[in-house]
């Protein structure tokens, strides 16, 4: 563990230090520039090995990841980062076997090192840089299922009339069959669009835990008679995503180094007057489904706390193997644990556009709440893949 920390700390003290720019980690990628970089000669392999002594945790998350690669629609969203399907697909069945196989984590390790290549996540400088890390999870709620005078705030499910194009735009479908964009959130909020039409799912007693929600994407809701409604990610009205965060910081009402969640619902708390003209002010709206078990990534697979990552998929391989290295939250305000582990690509960040940032799925409730909140770290992402040489061995041949 020592070894790990100094080596996060030496990286942490290079990006605070020896950059000759401060980071700008919502920089997009200039137009043709690779998301992935292959590592250079004589650079270090990153330490794979705690993934054999926590292979239980990810294997669940890499049989998630296998089993969407085996589907038939993954093929289209390959090739990606020049990452082919296949190579994809092959890389995980490898790892799987290599996580069941390994008599140790020296021989899991020497046998990854042989068999696949790594790759850098272009960073927020394009180079190599570095990533940001935040954290997302699943909150707990008390709500409604009916309306009262304490619970008002409605979380919607997704109307009929919003159609996702298969490029990925979203549109409003109108009566007589024209097709425009669906209406921001400030319009939603305003208007009626969307009451009276039977879609309202539950309702909350804090329009801030309504915000969350559409910002976590999923939702637990402690309901009448002691009952847990679940509720996953049903889509969004396809507007860009503004923090609330940057958007306070920017206005001088909070302090950047403290703008994590406990910061933000302590705002609210004192500035409830005040809260819908900035939370309007982030155009994309989240709609709800109700589910079983845990929630789903946009892979409509569940994501695994700890183990599911969230990026740009217009940047990055789906469902691909990653090697995270950063210092993550422990929950309390100064805690920080560094981390090195194998996580998988399984999601898609709301407001992620850029190679410098990525999302660790944290798990649900107020534990996981306060180490999402908390977590904002400097690291280094991987991606690792099988040589090509490897990938016919691996690859299956039949897949539904």
């Amino acid at each position: 563990m020592r070894g790990i920390l100094q080596l996060l700390v030496g990286s942490l003290l290079l990006f605070t230090s020896g950059c000759a720019a401060t980071p700008d980690w919502g920089r997009p990628l200039p137009d043709g520039a690779p998301a992935l970089i292959p590592l250079e000669p004589g650079e270090p392999i990153p330490d794979v090995s705690s993934a054999w002594y926590e292979r239980q945790q990810a294997l669940e998350a890499l049989d998630r990841s296998r089993a969407w690669l085996e589907r038939k629609h993954s093929e289209k969203s390959y090739p990606i980062a020049g990452i082919d399907h296949d190579r994809a697909l092959a890389s995980v069945v490898r790892l799987g076997e290599l996580l069941r196989d390994s008599d140790d984590a020296a021989e899991f390790k020497a046998r990854v090192e042989q068999e696949f290549e790594f790759y850098k996540s272009a960073g927020w400088d394009g180079r190599g840089g570095g990533v940001l890390f935040t954290g997302y999870y699943t909150p707990i709620f008390d709500a409604r299922t009916k309306p009262d005078a304490r619970f008002k705030y409605p979380l919607y499910a997704k109307p009929q009339d919003l159609v996702r194009k298969e490029d990925g735009t979203v549109v409003w479908q109108l009566a007589n069959g024209d097709e425009i964009g669906y209406p921001s959130r400030r319009t939603l909020e305003e208007t009626d669009l969307l009451q009276n039409r039977g879609l309202e799912l539950a309702w909350l007693e804090d329009p801030f835990d309504v915000y969350l929600c559409h910002v976590q994407g999923s939702a637990f809701l402690r309901v009448e008679g002691g009952e847990m409604l679940r509720l996953g990610y049903g889509g969004t009205n396809g507007h860009e995503y503004t923090s609330l965060a940057e958007l306070l910081v920017k206005a001088d009402e909070i302090e950047k180094d403290h703008a994590g969640i406990p910061t933000l619902r302590a705002w609210a708390d004192k500035h409830g007057d005040r809260l819908f003209d900035y939370t309007r002010r982030n155009e994309r709206f989240t709609f709800f489904t109700k589910i079983e078990g845990t929630p789903h990534g946009s892979l409509d697979f569940p994501v695994e706390a700890d183990y599911s990552l969230a990026t740009d998929k217009r940047l990055f391989p789906s469902a691909a193997p990653t090697l995270v290295e950063a210092a993550v939250s422990t929950g309390t305000a100064t805690g920080l644990r560094p981390v090195r582990r194998v996580m998988f690509d399984q999601d898609t960040g709301g407001g992620i556009r850029t190679a410098g940032r990525a999302d660790i799925y944290m798990g649900v409730g107020d534990d996981a709440g306060e180490r999402a909140g908390r977590t904002k770290a400097e690291g280094q992402l991987y991606y690792f893949f099988l040589r090509p040489e490897y990938v016919r061995i691996h690859v299956p041949r039949a897949r539904p």
